[in-house]
């Protein structure tokens, strides 16, 4: 692929694309050396930490508030922007509910919330097909809703009740829907990559062995995962046998810069990650996640290049989450000038700007757009409250391959109806 087709982004070809051994990435196009040099410079370059400060980052670690001069937004049609300002709205609005309903008691256990890198997930997953994959980490109720499972299915999920995409069983870090191909949540960082790494070679294997595939060609699937993966053992092993088989993958990287409360700059070598996809033969691309419309299109062109069957591409999109870690997390490790810097880069704030300027839509339409999404998560909080827990008897299902197994006595009824079961299976 040429570099030239990731025009919104920062892109490093394969090794074996770039001549002479040269490890830096391409000039930005009408950008002399002498200049681009320059703006290094001034971006800390010359420093041996600053210089592999990400762009929109740099700002901050360098005390520099200035903005920067940025490639014009591609162009979307106005259903498209419509489109996508609905979809980043309804991640908002439902983490924002996610959060109320946590702090009155109705979920439990750790909750993450998505809120500031809805760009990401709406950038990627809304160019998806239908029978293409998305396997995501623990903070996952976005990438859920933007795959198409219901509102109402992941508040049912969160709240624990058998109305939930996974009947109860799954919470906040494991949704899971099957019609939708959504994979799954992942609790522990980088688990979900060997799993999309072998949804990827199935599709691979349906599209050449058994012909299965659709006239477009290969299904792809997404895997996401933070910068705190990218450390991990199953990222690199992942990266190599995606390339080495060419699988219709792309590694989305949501670098939010903190991997709970360890700066991304203090934990790994080399900051910038997308420099290791060439590093195993497949493009690496570095692009501002919270620009909607710069995510959008090289996720276009990364997820065609897979459906062609040209091989996976390691996509890091820096972003940043407004909130801490977990509802949890106190949030006291990052510094208030740096939250303040990227709150003011707000994602959805960006992209209406954009669509009132571009006269895509009036601001009265986005308004109604608005309320249509509070609509919508307020009747998915009434119905996730209003809907039954789960049976106990449900509670060794999917458990043991043998269904009259441990799960199920000898009189045909499961051990967990019995009264006695909470007390401690021995005396069952």
């Amino acid at each position: 692929m040429a570099a030239a087709s990731f025009t919104a982004a920062k892109f490093l070809a394969p090794v074996a694309a770039r001549s002479g051994g040269e490890r830096a990435p391409p000039l930005p196009a009408g950008a002399s050396s002498s200049s681009f040099a320059r703006a290094l410079r001034r971006r800390g370059a010359h420093h041996p930490r600053l210089r592999t400060a990400l762009a929109v980052s740099s700002d901050v670690l360098a005390g520099n508030k200035a903005a920067h001069a940025a490639p014009a937004n591609p162009a979307v049609t106005r259903e498209e922007a419509l489109e996508l300002y609905e979809d980043m709205v309804l991640g908002r609005v439902f983490e924002d509910m996610c959060a109320q309903m946590y702090y009155r008691g109705k979920m439990f256990g750790f909750v993450h919330l998505y809120n500031g890198q809805e760009a990401v997930s709406t950038g990627f997953i809304k160019l998806l097909n239908q029978a293409d994959c998305v396997v995501s980490t623990y903070r996952d109720h976005v990438h859920a809703l933007s795959k198409g499972v219901p509102a109402r299915s992941v508040m049912a999920e969160l709240f624990g009740k058998a109305t939930g995409c996974c009947r109860g069983q799954g919470g906040s870090m494991h949704m899971f829907s099957a019609p939708h191909n959504l994979l799954g949540g992942f609790a522990f960082i980088g688990e979900g990559i060997p799993v999309a790494t072998g949804a990827a070679f199935a599709a691979k294997y349906r599209h050449e062995v058994l012909k299965e595939s659709g006239p477009d060609g290969l299904d792809v699937t997404l895997a996401f995962f933070g910068d705190g993966t990218c450390n991990n053992g199953q990222f690199f092993e992942c990266l190599n046998m995606a390339q080495l088989w060419k699988l219709p993958i792309v590694f989305v990287v949501e670098n939010n810069l903190w991997a709970i409360g360890m700066s991304h700059l203090r934990s790994t070598s080399d900051p910038e990650i997308y420099k290791k996809g060439p590093a195993f033969g497949m493009p690496g691309v570095h692009v501002d996640g919270m620009d909607v419309l710069k995510v959008r299109e090289v996720a276009k062109e990364a997820i065609e290049r897979a459906r062609r069957g040209e091989g996976p591409t390691l996509v890091e999109c820096e972003t940043y989450r407004f909130r801490g870690h977990s509802l949890a997390d106190p949030d006291e490790l990052r510094k208030p000038d740096e939250k303040t810097h990227y709150a003011a880069r707000d994602p959805i704030t960006a992209l209406k700007k954009y669509i009132i300027e571009e006269n895509l839509a009036t601001e009265s339409e986005l308004k109604s757009i608005e309320k249509k999404i509070d609509d919508v998560v307020e009747e998915a909080v009434e119905f996730a409250d209003a809907s039954p827990h789960p049976p106990r008897s449900q509670l060794l299902e999917n458990v043991f391959s043998d269904p009259k197994g441990f799960g199920i006595g000898p009189d045909g009824k499961y051990r967990c109806e019995d009264p006695k079961f909470t007390q401690g299976t021995a005396q069952v």
